[in-house]
C-alpha cells in the first residue's frame, strides 16, 4: 500500500489513464503493436470482430494466428472491456491477440484501442488472464469477466453496515471507504453530497478505513464515530463525521481530543460517554470488522467509492465521468435511474 502514500495524505493524485488499475483496467500503451507478430505453430482462430460502440476506426490488421489460447474467448475480452469502458462512447476497441504463455493456463491479451481525438492512431493496450478466468493482470491483479464486480457487489450487500443515508433498496449500492484523518477524504464530501443529490435512488454507505501508519488519529475518529452513531443513530454520525472533517487540522497531538469532543457534541452525543465508548472492545472490534471488509473488495488507497462493486477512486475521476460510469453501471444492473439533465443522452 505504500505506493500511494505521499507526505500530505494516502492518495497521491492521479491522471484518468492511471486511475483505471484500481477501478477496473489500466490503459497501458506500450506504444507498438505487439500482437502483429504471429506466433509459431499457432492454430487458426476466427478474426474477432471490433467492438461497436462508436464510429468505426481504422485498426491495424488482425492476424488469426495470434490466437493460440483457448481461454479467454474474443467474446469473453469484448464483455469484460464494455463493463468497464462501456460509459465512454468516444472509446472503440478490437482484440488483437489472445497469446498462450509460458505460464500454463496464463493468456496475453492484446487489445488496439482508439478514442475520439487521440493523436498517432490506436494504441495498444496488454494484460494477462488467469487460469480459474476470474482475474486479470495489468499492473495488479483485478477482478475479469463479463460482470467483474458482481463478486464485490454481494460481499458489500451481505457486510457493508456501516452509517447509511439515502434509499433503503441496496439496487443501487455506494459504499465509501474512507479516513477521517485523510485530506482527500475530506476534498470527497462535496463529490458524495453530489453523487446523493444526483442519484436519489441509491443506499450510500459510510465505512471506516482508518490509515493509522500515517493518520495517527484516524483510527480514534473511526472509534468515537461508531459510538455517536450507536448512541445517536446515522444521521448523528454524518453530522460528527462532517464536523471532524471540517475541523481535520485540529487533528493533532495538542488538540486532538479537543476536535472530537465538539464533533460528538455537534451530533449531539455525550463527550465523556463517547471517549469512553471508544475504549471499549467492542468498538474496535466494529473498526477492525471495516477494515477488514475493505481489505477483502481490494481497497488500497482512500477514499475509494464502490458503485455495486464497481471501484472508483472519487477525487481522481471528473464529477461529470464519474456520473457517466454510475449511469452505465447502474444500466449494466438493470437499475433505472433518473439522471440529470446533462446525461440524458446516456438512457
Amino acid at each position: 500500500m505504500k505506493k500511494f502514500m505521499n507526505k500530505k495524505g494516502w492518495r497521491m493524485k492521479m491522471t484518468m489513464k492511471q486511475w483505471l488499475p484500481t477501478a477496473a483496467l489500466t490503459m497501458m500503451i506500450a506504444g507498438t503493436a505487439a500482437a502483429q507478430a504471429p506466433a509459431a505453430a499457432a492454430p487458426q482462430a476466427p478474426t474477432p470482430q471490433p467492438q461497436a460502440v462508436a464510429a468505426p476506426t481504422a485498426f491495424p490488421p488482425v492476424n488469426p494466428k495470434n490466437f493460440t489460447a483457448d481461454s479467454p474467448t474474443v467474446g469473453d475480452v469484448n464483455s469484460f472491456l464494455k463493463s468497464i469502458w462501456g460509459y465512454d462512447s468516444s472509446r472503440t476497441w478490437e482484440v488483437a491477440a489472445i497469446l498462450k504463455t509460458s505460464a500454463p493456463g496464463v493468456a496475453k491479451v492484446v487489445v488496439f484501442v482508439s478514442e475520439s481525438g487521440q493523436a498517432g492512431g490506436p494504441k495498444t493496450t496488454v494484460f494477462f488472464t488467469t487460469p480459474d478466468g476470474k482475474h486479470a493482470i495489468a499492473d495488479q491483479v483485478i477482478d475479469f469477466g463479463a460482470t467483474p464486480f458482481e463478486d464485490n457487489r454481494k460481499v458489500l450487500a451481505e457486510r457493508a453496515d456501516g452509517a447509511a443515508k439515502g434509499a433503503t433498496s441496496k439496487s443501487l449500492e455506494f459504499v465509501e471507504f474512507a479516513d477521517l484523518q485523510c485530506p482527500h477524504c475530506k476534498e470527497a464530501q462535496e463529490t458524495m453530497a453530489n453523487l446523493a443529490k444526483d442519484f436519489p435512488e441509491a443506499h450510500i454507505v459510510f465505512e471506516n478505513f482508518p490509515i493509522a501508519e500515517i493518520h495517527p488519529f484516524a483510527y480514534r475518529a473511526a472509534a468515537e464515530g461508531v459510538c455517536v452513531r450507536k448512541a445517536k443513530g446515522d444521521e448523528a454520525f454524518f453530522t460528527y463525521a462532517a464536523s471532524v472533517y471540517d475541523k481535520q487540522a485540529g487533528l493533532t497531538a495538542e488538540s486532538a481530543d479537543a476536535t472530537l469532543a465538539a464533533a460528538v457534541t455537534a451530533a449531539g452525543g455525550d463527550p465523556k460517554a463517547t471517549a469512553a465508548c471508544a475504549d471499549e472492545p467492542a468498538t474496535r472490534q466494529a473498526v477492525d470488522a471495516s477494515i477488514a471488509l475493505g481489505k477483502d473488495v481490494g481497497v488500497d488507497q482512500t477514499p475509494l467509492l464502490f458503485v455495486n462493486g464497481h471501484a472508483l477512486p472519487i477525487t481522481a475521476i471528473p464529477y461529470e465521468t464519474l456520473k457517466k460510469i454510475v449511469v452505465f453501471q447502474a444500466t449494466q444492473d438493470g437499475v433505472a435511474v433518473h439522471p440529470q439533465p446533462s446525461l440524458t443522452s446516456l438512457k
